[in-house]
């Protein structure tokens, strides 16, 4: 449950030391699913400045780039707003905005328009988010170098390789923004899905949840960056049957 204190998220565990090999916990995975089989197809499309390829199941996906482990230290907000849908669901309006550390290699304006399509698809929390640039906002979603988002999750710790929800600020770690986890294989795209669902879930109050049995999806309260738990990858909190 959510008080008005940090909450330990899927992106930063509770301080507890570090394990003996130096590693956060999270990395310490298990076996992976298997992930779609086949060469992977490159595009000549780019994302900011990202270009993508496709896997064998049709499912777009960025490239690498080479993430600093500190940046600027700054953040610039993504200029411009974003209206919620305009159809007939009667979700409340959550008004938010996006910021990315100056100096990453990440176009803010494709970054805010993945979260802007996350938070609003109909498999998502079931609120119309409206993104904007100025003005009183329920929730910041803050792109952050590792360095950054150490910064930001104290007193939570991070081990510059996870993300956080803290005070008010949806912390996504560029490292794993950038590379996904293993539980998810190469399908970062869906990945990156999770983790903005994750993290604005503790912000609407949600708190952790476990794997309801193995082989079963996982809920998106699941800490799936640090592992499965025996569960199927699932990036959203209400997932198509």
């Amino acid at each position: 449950m959510l008080t008005g204190h940090p909450v330990p998220d899927p992106d930063e565990p509770v301080p507890p030391a570090p394990p003996a090999t130096g590693l956060p916990e999270a990395l310490a995975t298990p076996t992976p699913p298997p992930v779609p089989t086949g060469p992977p197809r490159e595009t000549g499309e780019q994302t900011g400045r990202q270009r993508t390829f496709l896997l064998a199941n049709g499912r777009r996906q960025p490239q690498r780039v080479s993430v600093p482990t500190s940046a600027s230290g700054a953040y610039a907000v993504v200029a411009g707003e974003a209206a919620p849908p305009l159809d007939r669901r009667s979700g409340k309006v959550i008004r938010y905005l996006v910021e990315v550390e100056r100096g990453l290699p990440f176009d803010g304006r494709a970054f805010a328009d993945e979260v802007h399509r996350t938070l609003n698809d109909r498999r998502s929390w079931g609120f119309r988010f409206q993104r904007v640039s100025r003005g009183p906002v329920k929730i910041r979603v803050s792109l952050s170098s590792p360095a950054l988002t150490d910064q930001r999750c104290r007193p939570l710790v991070t081990f510059g390789a996870l993300s956080c929800w803290n005070h008010g600020r949806a912390v996504i770690n560029a490292k794993r923004w950038n590379a996904g986890v293993r539980g998810y294989g190469r399908d970062v795209a869906s990945y990156r899905e999770y983790v903005i669902n994750h993290e604005v879930g503790h912000g609407l109050g949600h708190g952790h949840e476990q794997c309801p049995g193995r082989g079963r999806r996982a809920p998106v309260m699941l800490q799936q960056t640090k592992s499965l738990y025996g569960c199927r990858p699932n990036p959203w909190p209400s997932p198509r049957r």
